[in-house]
């Protein structure tokens, strides 16, 4: 997956936006203005995601390219590598698991 393969992919979900919220190195995808997924850009090898406490471990320990969130609380966030030996499926299951915990807290809160 490439930079530009996985800003369609975020953009294809529902309600998401994109901004440079940070400067204009790091690409910023959230829904419901709350942010699931971040990308530098400078170097689009890696991504940043949400993902659940138990599985964020889990992952971490199954493949290398799973690392705690650079920058990010390293409980609720992993740094993901695009290059490796995770398949695209792989890397579009962790962008889709962030969005659905991101949408899901959003609609709590909404309640």
């Amino acid at each position: 997956m490439d930079i530009e393969s996985l800003r369609d992919y975020c953009l294809e979900k529902e309600g998401v936006t994109e901004s440079l919220p940070f400067g204009d190195q790091t690409l910023v995808f959230k829904t419901g203005g709350k942010i699931f997924l971040l990308v530098g850009l400078n170097s689009p090898s890696s991504f940043n995601v949400k993902c659940d406490p138990e599985r964020a471990i889990q992952l971490r320990e199954e493949y290398e390219e799973v690392q705690p969130g650079y920058h990010m609380n390293k409980v609720h966030w992993n740094t993901v590598s695009m290059t490796g030996r995770l398949s695209v499926n792989q890397l579009k299951e962790m962008i889709d698991h962030s969005y659905e915990l991101v949408s899901k807290s959003k609609k709590k809160v909404s309640k």
